[in-house]
């Protein structure tokens, strides 16, 4: 199995990403905006996304969206084929698509809207905090591709203010202000404790 980024020469598994995306809302239940083979084909040709192959088949997705003038990327449509799933595939595939947003977007903030639990701890567990959806990107295109999600009328009865799906970001920005501090603590510790260590050494030398 490997997850590499994807580009034109994976155009051949566009329909079957397409129709896994669909088939997996349907099976759940729940709202997934429908991509077609041809907005899959976008995404490979520029080079933001992410494909899982097992040799020559197909066994997971996921692609980047990029807003606001690169102020926000999304990482969506992160799908697993059925005969993948539950071995932990979709955490390696997020990971993988995380990382390559953060390369090249380094400053935009990544957000994610999800009703998947186990998407939402993978999410935690890279950094992402739940959200409100005012703190999301405000593009109007971003949300216009919700309107082949069922629960496309909650979204709009609400303002846009709520829906089932919770919004999770990764702002890069908390991240290196919390680094910034956690170095400045562990800067006065070591400080601290050379101090303790000098002051030993000096104690035992007078004796």
């Amino acid at each position: 199995m490997k997850i590499v980024i994807a580009n034109t020469t994976h155009y051949k598994f566009a329909q079957i990403i397409s129709d896994t995306i669909t088939d997996s809302a349907k099976v759940r239940g729940t709202g997934i905006a429908k991509r077609t083979p041809e907005y899959i084909q976008q995404k490979l040709e520029k080079g933001n996304a992410v494909i899982a192959l097992d040799g020559d088949k197909f066994a997971g997705f996921c692609y980047i969206e990029v807003w606001g003038h690169e102020k926000f990327v999304a990482n969506s449509g992160l799908i697993v084929h059925p005969d993948y799933r539950n071995q932990g595939l979709a955490k390696k595939i997020k990971k993988a698509v995380f990382e390559l947003s953060k390369e090249k977007f380094p400053n935009a903030k990544i957000f994610g809207i999800t009703t998947g639990l186990a998407v939402m701890k993978i999410n935690y567990e890279l950094g992402y905090k739940p959200v409100t959806f005012s703190e999301l990107t405000d593009d109007p295109e971003f949300w216009k591709g919700c309107q082949t999600c069922k629960n496309f009328d909650i979204l709009t009865r609400t303002e846009r203010k709520m829906c089932l799906c919770t919004g999770m970001l990764y702002d890069p920005t908390a991240v290196s202000k919390v680094e910034e501090q956690k170095e400045k603590v562990n800067g006065k510790a070591f400080k601290r404790l050379k101090s303790i260590k000098e002051q030993l050494f000096l104690k035992k030398k007078q004796k």
